[in-house]
C-alpha cells in the first residue's frame, strides 16, 4: 500500500542506481520509493536531476512548502495518463456556461452540506449552533437561483464566513478565531487552517495526477497559469471533513498547545514540533477508513478523493451526473 512521505528537515536527496537517500548531518535514510504515493517537503531540499528522473519514472510527485506552510510548487511526473477525448470534454464543460455552473454549484452544495455536518457533530450543547446551521442551509438553498460564477463564489464566501463565526463556540478560549486571515495567518487557528488547506491542495493534486483529468481546467475557481485550479474545486468538498476535523481534534483534545507556535512579525507559524504533530494527525486522517454507502466497503479518506475525481470524469463523459461526496455522520 502506497503512503505519503513527509520531509520536515533540511537535507539532500541523493540517488545511487535505483535507491534514493535523504541525507543531512543527523541521518542517512533510504526512501521506500516503491511504497510512496507522494512526497511533502517542508525543509530546504537539494537534489540532482537523477533523483528527479527516477521519481518521475516512478510517478512520485514532490510538493514543496515554504516556512509558513504555504504550497509553493510541485515536481510533477510527466503526464502519461491524459486522454485527448476527456480533455476536450473537460474544456467543453468549462466553456459552456450552464455546464460550468452546474459543477460549480455542486462543489459548493457538497462543501456546505459537509460544513453543516461538522457543526452538528461538534456543537457541545443541543442548540448551540442552530443559527449558523440555519444560515448555511439557507445559503445552500439559494444556490438554485444563482447562475453566475461570481455570485456562486459570493455564496461560498458567505458560507465559510458563517461557519468560521461558529468556531469560537466550540473551541477553547486561547484558540479564538476572530477573523480569517491568510497571507500571513495572524493567529494560531488561522495558522492551522492555512497549513492544512495547503496540505489538502497538494494531496488532491496527487490524486488528480493519478487520473486522466487535467488539473488546470476548473469550474468554480477560475483557471490560472500559476495554480492547479481544479484541485481548489475538489478541495472545497473535503476541507470540512479532513482539515477542519484534524484541527478540532488537535485543539479540543489539547494536543496542540500555544508552545507549538511561534510569532514572527505579523504572522503566526507552526514550529517544528507543531508541524510534526499536525502532519502526523493529518496523515492518520487520510488513512482512516469509513464504510462507503454505494461501494459497500471501507474506503480511506485519501481514496475518497480519488473516487471524487472518477465521479467527475463520469460526469464529463456523460455517464452519471456529478454529485459531490457528503459525509453521513
Amino acid at each position: 500500500m502506497e503512503e505519503n512521505y513527509y520531509i520536515t528537515k533540511d537535507g539532500i536527496l541523493k540517488r545511487k542506481q535505483n535507491t534514493v537517500y535523504f541525507v543531512n548531518k543527523e541521518m542517512k535514510k533510504i526512501l521506500p520509493i516503491e511504497k510512496i504515493r507522494s512526497i511533502f517537503a517542508y525543509g530546504r531540499i537539494t537534489f540532482s536531476s537523477g533523483v528527479v528522473s527516477y521519481l518521475s519514472k516512478k510517478g512520485v510527485p514532490i510538493h514543496f512548502f515554504n516556512k509558513y506552510g504555504f504550497y509553493e510548487g510541485s515536481l510533477y511526473p510527466r503526464e502519461t495518463l491524459l486522454s485527448g477525448d476527456l480533455l476536450v470534454k473537460q474544456v467543453g464543460h468549462y466553456l459552456e456556461h450552464e455546464k460550468r455552473v452546474f459543477l460549480a454549484r455542486e462543489f459548493i452544495r457538497g462543501c456546505g452540506d459537509n460544513i453543516v455536518k461538522n457543526l452538528q457533530y461538534y456543537q457541545r450543547n443541543e442548540r448551540e449552533l442552530d443559527e449558523e446551521i440555519h444560515q448555511i442551509n439557507s445559503l445552500i438553498n439559494g444556490l438554485k437561483d444563482v447562475n453566475e460564477i461570481g455570485h456562486i463564489l459570493g455564496i461560498e464566501g458567505n458560507i465559510w464566513g458563517v461557519y468560521y463565526s461558529g468556531f469560537d463556540k466550540v473551541l477553547p478560549e486561547e484558540f479564538k478565531f476572530e477573523k480569517r486571515t491568510r497571507r500571513p495567518p495572524e493567529n494560531m487557528l488561522n495558522c492551522m487552517i492555512s497549513f492544512g488547506n495547503s496540505l489538502l491542495y497538494s494531496t488532491v493534486l496527487t490524486e488528480v495526477y493519478n487520473t486522466q483529468l487535467n488539473p488546470t481546467i476548473s469550474y468554480l475557481h477560475e483557471p490560472s497559469e500559476r495554480r492547479f485550479s481544479l484541485c481548489l474545486d475538489i478541495s472545497e468538498v473535503f476541507k470540512p471533513l479532513i482539515v477542519d476535523r484534524v484541527i478540532f481534534k488537535l485543539v479540543n483534545k489539547r494536543i496542540m498547545q500555544k508552545e507549538h507556535f511561534v510569532d514572527e512579525l505579523n504572522s503566526c507559524l507552526l514550529n517544528d514540533a507543531g508541524r510534526r504533530i499536525f502532519l502526523q494527525d493529518y496523515d492518520e486522517k487520510l488513512k482512516t477508513t469509513i464504510k462507503h454507502r454505494e461501494l459497500g466497503r471501507n474506503v480511506s479518506y485519501q481514496s475518497l478523493i480519488r473516487l471524487e475525481c472518477y465521479k467527475l470524469i463520469k460526469h464529463l463523459l456523460g455517464v452519471n451526473n456529478y454529485k459531490a461526496f457528503r459525509i453521513w455522520w
